[in-house]
């Protein structure tokens, strides 16, 4: 395991370069983003170490980054003060580009990853914004009408892009269609549903509504999706149908999940980053064998009840490993796209990049 000190700076999101496996970038913020500046880490990963090869302060704290699919050093930042900014590594000190659209604070930023020639942003103004790095102003507005912390491009169609909220509901937009009274919205998937009751099982009960904090897209299946928040559940949906509820729900961290990534090497495994300060591996139970080993409850597609609150788990997937070596909220998550499948990055409020092998963590 290699570590990072990001010295009074506080992580709060963490990205591979998609063109350099030793390459990382950190968005940071001083005083765990509640008022001060912000910086961003461009951090090389050398045998001696952690290395850092270049930063760059922000007036406001940076809450999350997306690298450009098109240009090897440049990438994008969300900021405290609404603003978006666009730095090039091979310049110093200043963004190449700058966007203030957005009326509240930045939340998250995410590249277009067919197209690679736009990116989204989302904002607690309650709106996602689609950019193009070369446009002065935004190519398009979005209203969600409630605190947007996440959005992202479907990594399987350029026109495709999902956006989840505090009012616990994802929402996905088809920019093919015309933009009529519903503005692109093409499906609203309540969250908090609960699974479709099995034939001769009794119905689940629904929890309430809880703020939803992040989402990501399946690399594999390209109709599923998994999103997490404040009720410490991930779940994961089908697209195709999205009046069934969840596909799988996994529940175990003991408090907010902050982040989810599904794997680019394995189909059914996903990372979450929690308040609880561990990073989990998880199998959502859609790959052959997982099921057949939890034929109990679970496998069959009932659900299981266990814990103080009554944690539900369903659809046959489970918790792999944990990784409890961050001593504050892990903000941050992301998996190294290169050689051997498993190798990832986290940070967190405890000022710590941490580089480490989910297969290590496998059972514990």
């Amino acid at each position: 395991m290699l570590e990072f000190r990001t010295q009074g700076f506080n992580g709060y999101a963490v990205k591979y370069s998609p063109f350099f496996d030793s390459r990382i970038a950190v968005a940071s913020a001083a005083n765990f983003g509640l008022v001060g500046n912000g910086r961003l880490y461009i951090l090389g990963l050398t045998p001696k170490g952690i290395v850092t090869e270049k930063w760059f302060d922000t007036q406001d704290s940076l809450y999350d980054l997306s690298w450009s699919e098109s240009h090897e050093n440049q990438l994008v930042v969300a900021a405290g003060d609404g603003s978006i900014k666009l730095f090039d590594i091979g310049l110093d000190e200043f963004p190449v580009q700058s966007w203030q659209e957005h009326k509240r604070e930045v939340f998250a930023v995410h590249w277009n990853l067919v197209a690679k020639d736009t990116f989204c942003s989302s904002s607690w103004d309650g709106t996602v914004k689609v950019w193009s790095p070369t446009r002065t102003s935004s190519l398009l507005t979005l209203p969600i009408h409630s605190c947007t912390y996440s959005a992202s491009f479907s990594p399987h169609s350029p026109s495709v892009l999902t956006a989840v909220s505090s009012d616990s509901h994802l929402r996905l937009f088809d920019l093919r269609t015309p933009p009529s009274a519903s503005n692109h919205l093409t499906l609203t998937i309540p969250l908090h549903t609960p699974p479709l009751a099995r034939p001769a099982q009794p119905s689940a009960s629904g929890l309430p509504p809880a703020e939803a904090l992040t989402h990501d897209w399946n690399k594999y299946r390209d109709t599923i999706i998994a999103a997490a928040g404040v009720d410490r559940m991930i779940r994961t949906f089908d697209i195709r149908a999205p009046h069934q509820g969840p596909v799988a729900v996994l529940p175990g961290h003991d408090y907010a999940v902050r982040k989810v990534a599904w794997s680019p090497h394995l189909s059914d495994v996903l990372l979450s980053a929690s308040y609880d300060m561990t990073c989990r591996v998880w199998s959502d139970g859609s790959a052959m064998g997982v099921e057949a080993e939890n034929r109990g409850n679970m496998g069959n597609g009932e659900m299981s009840y266990d814990g103080p609150m009554g944690g539900m788990s369903y659809g046959g997937g489970k918790e792999m490993g944990r990784m409890g070596r961050h001593t504050e909220f892990v903000m941050g998550v992301d998996w190294c796209m290169f050689g051997a499948e498993g190798w990832c990055a986290s940070c967190g409020w405890d000022e710590r990049v941490l580089i480490w092998d989910v297969r290590a963590v496998m059972g514990q």
